[in-house]
């Protein structure tokens, strides 16, 4: 998709990043496109549930999947949206990677999350936060109301310890703030931002993807993304340098079925 946005907005999206944690461009990619991943992601999910239905690190009734480096997901439209980029390499670098690509989806019966974060700070030890260094592109493949379980985001609590960020959530200081979304929407935000899914009260599925970018120097070895070689090698330039450091396997097929990403809170 063609940037829509000149370098004045893609600067105010990556500031709003950088003061309140996060930002949503409205109507970005296309719901057609969005809806084909939808009804190729929901047997991924039943599969999903069949093989690992008993495992609930997500809590009750909710998952996470890795979603395959195959069509409809491996989408040059969506990863190397011009847009997206601009803002990812505005807070994290023009030498970003992309680490991850997964959808999480809370189901009937779901609960409230604990409030964490996604990634602990680089150097604990001092007290300090450093600039960004991992994002979240977040959207989902359902419109996301009130009732099919919404993220809730604290602004503000990224740049500040998880201790701090809970006693400004408990003195009223900053809110929990549910983030509804249409289907085409796209969240950016960074990992570090207080935050936590909600039930989902209704009888469909809520998926929310993430593909996940980083500073290059950044390796989480839960997360990646293995590429067919036969993919790799129809990639852009771009996408190459973008997927650099995810494995390249022969097939699918040799990719193990059960999910590493198991350790998500902090």
């Amino acid at each position: 998709m063609p940037a829509r946005y000149d370098c004045t907005q893609i600067k105010q999206f990556a500031d709003s990043v950088i003061t309140d944690g996060f930002c949503v461009l409205p109507k970005h990619f296309s719901p057609e496109k969005l809806d084909q991943w939808r009804q190729s992601f929901l047997p991924l999910l039943e599969r999903h549930i069949s093989r690992e239905g008993n495992l609930k690190n997500r809590g009750p009734s909710r998952y996470y999947v890795t979603l395959p480096f195959t069509d409809p997901f491996a989408d040059p439209c969506i990863y190397e949206d011009d847009d997206v980029l601009a803002i990812v390499e505005e807070l994290v670098g023009t030498d970003a990677v992309m680490c991850q690509l997964a959808a999480d989806t809370p189901l009937l019966g779901s609960t409230t999350q604990d409030i964490h974060r996604d990634a602990l700070p680089l150097f604990p030890e001092t007290g300090q936060e450093t600039p960004p260094f991992q994002l979240a592109v977040n959207f989902p493949l359902v419109e996301i109301t009130m009732e099919n379980g919404p993220l809730e985001v604290a602004r503000q609590t990224h740049m500040v310890s998880k201790q701090e960020g809970l006693r400004r959530l408990e003195s009223g200081e900053v809110t929990l703030e549910p983030i509804a979304m249409k289907v085409g929407d796209v969240m950016i935000r960074d990992v570090r931002g207080l935050h936590r899914g909600t039930p989902n009260r209704t009888q469909e599925p809520r998926p929310m993807v993430v593909i996940g970018y980083s500073r290059r120097w950044l390796f989480r070895p839960e997360v990646s993304i293995h590429i067919p070689r036969p993919a790799f090698d129809n990639l852009s330039s771009r996408a190459r340098h973008l997927l650099r450091f995810n494995p390249i396997v022969e097939s699918l097929d040799d990719v193990p079925e059960v999910e590493r990403y198991q350790s998500f809170a902090y």
